[in-house]
């Protein structure tokens, strides 16, 4: 953002402070919008002492005009505000109130309590560390009047936080410090990465994207990181043609399963069928085949060689190339197993196979300290890790992962040439080309056993019908999300499995087609 403010003005002739007062007008008429009727309520401005406070001058100014009745608070002096800010705060007519120790602290506090919409203006994307000082007494002043305890009580008076929450590292998806929980976030030009990944996304309440007169072409030069919308999905699901057959729509291999993990293989293959793909055939250990090929008559199924565990045998590895040769696309993990036998064939599979193939769950613990078999794959490759299998293939921390999910997805798929979905809430997926894109879909509800293994069918499914590795992940995670989200409005978060994700499959791609 601080490059594309700096393009605006140096190349695209935008004067700094028209880009501010862009800004704070496209606020102003939101928060008008949203609280209609604004006339007479009572507002209060947070400002701080850089852009964002001269962002809260405009929308100040602006609600004024509309008839409200606005308050404004500066944690600072007006001499310490500068530049673009200083203009907008002389555009400011009314009074400001300086908070410069704590009695004016207390003054804020004593106004926020009569407030009808508090905008906070204090913090914006230049933050480089928590909040200190008299802006974090801001922003704790401003969290006591609209929460309970750690529960945002919406009951109260709304927060309307400008471009992202105060407090929060507008780069990572962390806390870092105190932070003000917002009810609805109005961000400039384009999202934040905070305002897309957990747990920051949760202190940001309904974000709104507004426009504030830099042309879309400039704003996506040079973008690298996404959040997909269904349009995007929309291309991996064409109409069908009259005259289609199965034979167009690719023929899946899954290799899953063990004893007592049945029901990953059967889920994948499922989720797989409910994606469009034209076959599905499920290879697992002989001891097993009766079991899956009980569990659905669409798909097929191969009996392997297994090992005295019942899981599959690293005698099945040139059975499962000769079978693989003649399909699209492999699945590889659900249920395998830690068997040390079934984790070199995992490695020997995921080395030799020469078909586009996803990677997950059992499979993924078979990689960890053999990552170098990833760029000399014999063909291109889907990783579907959760943050504890990708701090097992790191060798790091879970927290670790945590801390940077988008650069260490980055980093990881250009080094070792994959595609990589980082699941969990914002679920993260890159590619070798550097691009990566932060789903918006799903739930907490998806937190079960066996949503993974949907997932791994449905990428599964679309890497047999075409799509390169890192599409197939980024418009599955999105189908898979939505899907979970319909599950989780049918049967509510806390009883919903992941049969039900399955489910509710056609549903969310008869709304993701339009």
């Amino acid at each position: 953002m601080r490059a594309l403010d700096a393009r605006a003005i140096r190349e695209l002739a935008i004067p700094g402070a028209r880009l501010m007062d862009n800004a704070g007008t496209a606020a102003a008429t939101r928060i008008a919008r949203w609280l209609a009727p604004i006339r007479a309520k009572r507002v209060v401005v947070v400002c701080g002492k850089g852009n964002n406070g001269g962002d809260g001058f405009v929308v100040a100014r602006r609600l004024h005009a509309r008839g409200a009745a606005v308050r404004v608070f500066l944690v600072g002096r007006r001499d310490e505000v500068l530049g673009d800010a200083a203009h907008a705060l002389r555009q400011w007519r009314g009074a400001v109130a300086e908070i410069t120790t704590g009695a004016g602290l207390d003054a804020l506090a004593r106004e926020l309590e009569r407030a009808r919409v508090i905008v906070d203006a204090l913090l914006g994307t230049g933050l480089t560390g928590p909040a200190r000082g008299l802006a974090a007494g801001a922003i704790e002043a401003i969290n006591r009047i609209t929460a309970a305890g750690d529960e945002p009580r919406r009951s109260g008076a709304p927060v309307v936080a400008l471009d992202l929450p105060s407090g929060l590292d507008s780069d990572r998806g962390v806390v870092i410090g105190p932070t003000v929980r917002a009810t609805w976030t109005v961000t400039f030009a384009g999202l934040k990465r905070c305002l897309a990944l957990y747990p920051a996304a949760a202190a940001a309440g309904t974000v709104e994207v507004a426009p504030i007169g830099i042309p879309d072409e400039e704003i996506r030069r040079g973008v690298t990181t996404w959040r997909p919308e269904a349009a995007d999905a929309r291309r991996a699901f064409p109409p069908r043609e009259p005259d289609s057959h199965k034979g167009r729509f690719g023929h899946l291999l899954i290799v899953a399963g063990s004893l007592g993990k049945t029901g990953a293989a059967v889920l994948a293959g499922r989720a797989a069928l409910r994606s469009g793909v034209g076959l599905c055939t499920i290879a697992v250990p002989q001891s097993q085949q009766a079991v899956v090929a009980a569990s659905a008559p669409e798909y097929m199924t191969a009996a392997l060689p297994e090992t005295p565990s019942r899981s599959l045998s690293l005698q099945a590895r040139q059975l499962i190339l000769d079978l693989a040769s003649g399909m699209d696309a492999i699945a590889l993990g659900p249920g395998l197993s830690l068997d040390p036998e079934s984790q070199e064939l995992a490695r020997a599979l995921v080395r030799e196979a020469a078909r586009p193939m996803v990677v997950d769950a059992d499979a993924l613990s078979a990689l960890a300290g053999h990552l170098d078999l990833l760029p000399r794959a014999a063909g291109p490759r889907a990783l579907t890790p959760h943050p504890g299998e990708m701090a097992r293939m790191l060798g790091r921390s879970i927290d670790a992962v945590q801390a940077d999910r988008l650069e260490i997805t980055r980093a990881f798929c250009r080094e070792h040439r994959v595609a990589l979905a980082l699941k969990g809430a914002g679920t993260v997926v890159g590619g070798p080309d550097g691009q990566v894109a932060v789903n918006p879909t799903g739930n907490p509800g998806m937190a079960k056993g066996g949503s993974g293994d949907v997932l791994t069918g449905i990428v599964g499914a679309l890497l047999a019908r075409g799509l390169d590795p890192a599409e197939a992940l980024r418009d599955g995670c999105y189908v898979h999300g939505r899907a979970g989200d319909l599950a989780a409005r049918e049967r509510g978060e806390v009883a919903m499995i992941a049969g039900d994700i399955v489910e509710q499959l056609p549903a969310a791609l008869l709304e993701i087609a339009g």
